[in-house]
């Protein structure tokens, strides 16, 4: 069975199931791509790991706020692999394909739900680079698998253990649920700002 995936991006804030997703995807083969906490996670559960910035060749840097906003990174994600001028690109400038993207944001709901949460820190719980890596993914969702919930993992190991790859159907509904999280997201911060407004603050 030939396997369509070979390399994963895995950055996730709820870390249910990762290390479980990450041993399974080295067993098969895949390499893996991870960032900060995530990374650890998977090291120190004695899985190989690659860095992000391993990858990109620019260090985390702003307290994490630029880690993943890179060619290196969003190119291979969003390569249309049936494109010779874009598989042509990725090869001038040296990027490899990204076939799976298992992200899960900055818990921004739980964050402002906390008694007595700063502005501050609230902003800082405002996911970047991951809504953009996951509607890189969603958009391109005919080469890169995109999961954002960890109830998605044990049917997606099922899938790869069977077939090697996910059908057509079910990339397009990970697509939507990848859309419809990121959505959710942007109007729980738009929520937020609007309370603050009307209290004046």
């Amino acid at each position: 069975m030939k396997m369509r995936i070979n390399r994963a991006l895995l950055s996730v804030s709820n870390k249910t199931g990762i290390v479980e997703l990450a041993k399974f995807l080295h067993e098969i083969g895949v390499e893996i791509i991870s960032t900060g906490g995530t990374m650890q996670a998977i090291r120190e559960a004695g899985i190989p790991v690659t860095y992000v910035s391993d990858v990109t060749g620019f260090p985390e840097i702003m307290d994490g706020r630029v880690k993943t906003l890179n060619p290196k990174i969003h190119g291979g994600i969003l390569a249309v692999r049936s494109n010779p001028e874009h598989m042509a690109a990725l090869a001038k400038h040296d990027i490899k394909p990204i076939d799976l993207v298992v992200v899960n944001l900055y818990p921004f709901k739980e964050t402002i739900a906390k008694p007595g949460v700063t502005e501050t820190e609230a902003i800082e719980n405002i996911d970047i680079g991951g809504p953009a890596m996951v509607r890189a993914s969603a958009k391109n969702f005919r080469d890169v698998i995109i999961v954002t919930n960890p109830a998605r993992y044990s049917s997606l190991m099922a899938m790869l253990s069977q077939h090697g790859d996910a059908d057509i159907t079910t990339r397009k509904t990970l697509a939507k649920e990848a859309f419809n999280h990121t959505s959710e997201y942007d109007a729980a911060i738009t929520a937020y700002l609007e309370k603050q407004l009307a209290a004046g603050k």
